[in-house]
């Protein structure tokens, strides 16, 4: 748990601070300190993003082509995941957390100093820069980790090859992983905020938004207001790279961004089935 000896007793809900987001770290800090103090907050936090953001296009598959307003964009529409494949998704994701991930926590109280919370929230400066440069370590990392496993027959088999297990990708495929895949990504998305010297509340804004990220290349849908196509010159790769990505994997390896996909000659246009 975060280091919160005295750290109620010396914030003044009223000092003055010209840091737009100060009222509202003020409020985490007096309300909810407890929470967001407990080593168990970024699971929470991540695991609850990925479940929301999930729901809405697990229900828009659901309903199909009664919603065609939606529908139209399907990339892969001859491939539709039922609700067994949801829930089966859903539950291998669950149970890595709770078998694995929460465990590794606990261990990583006795062995890692415990962190302060700051009493001064970030600047938009700083949670801007520091939450994109998480973005830029995290995608070159993953992209590094990605391109090799694709071309280590054997460690694909036996590490990667679970997240391949459907060539047309929904929303509750994102986060099964399997274990030694789950505990490397953990370990940046955990350390990489620290080794950039992020606040806390960089880091998990961070983290909300690279899963609404991950969530989106997932979903199978080529949105046209989809944030891949809101970010100018193609910078994010989006459902489109990832749909391809899984329909031919030597393709596409970037998690988020598309530079080192055009940089090494990795990028593959969508090709739609219809």
């Amino acid at each position: 748990m975060m280091n919160i000896t005295e750290l109620t007793l010396q914030l003044q809900p009223s000092r003055a601070s010209d840091r737009l987001l100060q009222p509202f770290w003020d409020y985490l800090l007096i309300h909810h300190l407890p929470l967001i103090s407990s080593p168990f907050f970024p699971v929470l936090l991540a695991f609850s993003s990925f479940f929301f953001f999930s729901i809405p296009f697990a229900a828009l598959d659901l309903l199909a082509e009664r919603v065609p307003l939606f529908y139209k964009y399907k990339i892969q529409p001859d491939r539709r995941p039922t609700v067994e494949m949801m829930v089966t998704n859903f539950t291998i994701a669950l149970s890595n957390h709770i078998f694995f991930v929460v465990p590794i926590v606990i261990i990583s109280t006795f062995i890692l100093p415990t962190p302060t919370v700051p009493k001064d929230a970030p600047t938009l400066y700083e949670l801007f820069t520091g939450g994109l440069a998480v973005l830029l370590l995290f995608d070159t990392q993953y992209y590094i980790w990605h391109f090799i496993h694709h071309k280590h027959p054997q460690l694909y088999r036996c590490i990667h090859a679970i997240h391949h297990e459907y060539i047309a990708p929904f929303s509750f495929s994102t986060e099964p992983l399997s274990i030694p895949e789950l505990i490397t990504v953990g370990f940046w998305s955990n350390q990489d905020p620290i080794i950039l010297k992020c606040h806390p509340l960089t880091m998990w804004c961070t983290t909300i938004f690279s899963i609404w990220l991950s969530v989106e290349d997932h979903i199978g849908y080529d949105l046209p207001w989809s944030l891949s196509h809101l970010v100018p010159f193609g910078l994010l790769g989006g459902a489109a790279a990832h749909d391809m990505h899984h329909q031919k994997p030597s393709s596409n390896y970037a998690p988020l961004f598309s530079h080192w996909d055009r940089i090494f000659g990795t990028s593959v246009p969508l090709k739609r089935k219809n």
